[in-house]
């Protein structure tokens, strides 16, 4: 069976972290998210994959390849303008003639894809969509069934009074090649508001699979925080991150650790990471390639992505920082703080919670900053101070 991956999602609600690459891109702990859903794929035997792209193609296309470093076979779609997930598939229609998997390349998940597929050819479905239990169902689109799975009904994000039902639609989807034709070509259509209500009031053998495992759609900077953190924990049954230096730290290549230092897990330290005299990590924390933690610098429940530098006696709580940032010493950020690529954050500048900076800032020595960054370049001590 092939796959088909969307990932022509721009991400903005993950912004900064999605200003200068596709949602799909965004780390995931030791490899972008896509990476994860690729690899759950080779897991279920499924090698021939399909990518829809749109936003930040190349981004995409340069970083897997034709999928032989993979060991997979990986072909692109390319959407000129966003198509709507039903769209997009049409737009890879030209290679789609069996039965095929649709997954979204930006969620995390552990399903087992191959019970989903036979629960699909059992049934005799043209769709059958996984659907997942979540304690709170109003954020997603709630899939009614009747006893046998068959679905009866859609409600897209319900109010708490019309709420029968915990099962959301994952937007996992297996279908017969045949359901395309319903879909307009290069024109938007959805899925979820599109498509399956056209098969539903049509009488086609339309069919949800409640799935068991992991998964979370990473809409906002909260749940990428809470994915990271499940991942390292873990509660999604993936491949550990790396290799493991004692039972809660893994590292993804060669890396330096003072022998005063203390981790206390989970942790990931990518390939080249450098930890300093006397510095503190409480986990959950990723600490990605060739990023340097200097001394005494204390990091408690954050990521720090590749190439960026932790100044002496800093401290990092609760706080994302991108790639390339230089965050200099006594520098102290607090919960939600994100600190987009680029970013200098001078000595002693104090980030409060919440607070994002957008790519290419600078927050000047001894600022304290208690709003976002966006505009203009400089988080500056007489305007915030």
């Amino acid at each position: 069976m092939k796959a088909v991956v969307m990932a022509g999602g721009e991400g903005s609600r993950l912004r900064p972290l999605t200003i200068g690459r596709p949602k799909p891109m965004v780390p995931v702990v030791h490899r972008p998210a896509m990476g994860h859903i690729l690899y759950l794929l080779k897991q279920h035997g499924i090698l021939d994959v399909v990518v829809t792209v749109q936003y930040m193609a190349e981004a995409i296309q340069d970083y897997f390849g034709d999928g032989s470093q993979w060991g997979m076979n990986i072909q692109y779609a390319v959407e000129e303008t966003p198509l709507g997930t039903a769209g997009s598939v049409k737009n890879a229609q030209a290679f789609l003639d069996e039965p095929f998997l649709v997954i979204s390349g930006d969620a995390l998940t552990d399903f087992n894809l191959g019970e989903v597929i036979r629960f699909h050819e059992q049934v005799g479905a043209v769709a059958t969509l996984t659907l997942y239990r979540v304690p709170n169902p109003l954020e997603y689109g709630v899939v009614i069934t009747d006893a046998a799975g068959r679905i009866t009904q859609f409600l897209e994000k319900p109010s708490w009074g019309e709420v029968i039902s915990d099962t959301v639609n994952t937007g996992i989807y297996v279908l017969q090649p045949e359901v395309l034709e319903d879909v307009p070509p290069n024109e938007p259509f959805d899925f979820a508001k599109d498509l399956f209500p056209i098969l539903l009031k049509r009488g086609a053998p339309l069919y949800g699979y409640v799935a068991s495992g992991y998964w979370t759609d990473i809409g906002n900077i909260q749940e990428y925080m809470r994915a990271c953190e499940d991942l390292l924990e873990g509660r999604v049954h993936l491949d550990p991150p790396g290799q493991p230096l004692d039972t809660s730290v893994w590292a993804g290549g060669e890396v330096e650790i003072a022998p005063d230092a203390r981790l206390y897990g989970p942790i990931y330290l990518g390939d080249g990471v450098k930890i300093k005299q006397g510095v503190v990590i409480h986990g959950p924390a990723v600490v990605d390639d060739s990023t340097i933690v200097d001394n005494f610098a204390h990091l408690d429940r954050s990521i720090v992505w590749w190439n960026s530098y932790v100044g002496e006696s800093a401290e990092l709580r609760g706080t994302i920082v991108c790639r390339q940032v230089s965050i200099k010493s006594k520098v102290v950020t607090f919960e939600g703080a994100v600190i987009g690529d680029g970013t200098m954050v001078d000595e002693g500048a104090v980030i409060h919670a919440g607070v994002k900076i957008w790519p290419g800032k600078v927050a000047e020595a001894g600022a304290t900053v208690k709003s976002s960054i966006i505009w203009g370049s400089q988080g500056r001590r007489t305007l915030f101070g």
